[in-house]
């Protein structure tokens, strides 16, 4: 197993909040939640994020096991880049923090300025209606 970037502590909730931690690591797991992405799509999807730093958060991701990078050969190379098993057994939470944040904005009177955080749930199957 690849040794991460950074030596993670040994509490596990001091782990979970390092691993994901930062401005655009949930962000960008967010993001490849509906499926892999291209560096373009994401930059385009994250446009206040400099290229440079979204490559940093990617192989930080990437090195925690959160995210998967496939490189196409062919000409141009294409990567694609996409949440893991590891990765996407973290939607239930990021489902839990934007109602959280919901709820909190709501609070505070500033619903108003939030834009939609749609998390999709990967385990759900859809049942058609009898």
């Amino acid at each position: 197993m690849a040794k991460p970037i950074k030596n993670l502590p040994v509490l596990p909730i001091e782990r979970a909040i390092r691993t994901i931690s930062g401005r655009w690591k949930a962000v960008i797991l967010y993001h490849l939640f509906d499926g892999p992405k291209r560096l373009s799509e994401l930059t385009r999807l994250i446009p206040s994020i400099s290229q440079k730093v979204l490559v940093q958060q990617l192989r930080e991701l990437e090195a925690y096991g959160l995210v998967g990078r496939e490189v196409f050969r062919q000409v141009p190379p294409r990567v694609d880049y996409s949440a893991t098993a590891l990765g996407l057994s973290l939607e239930p939470v990021m489902l839990a923090l934007c109602d959280w944040g919901q709820r909190h904005a709501e609070a505070l009177d500033e619903a108003d300025r939030l834009a939609d955080c749609i998390v999709r749930p990967v385990n759900t199957t859809i049942r058609p209606e009898a």
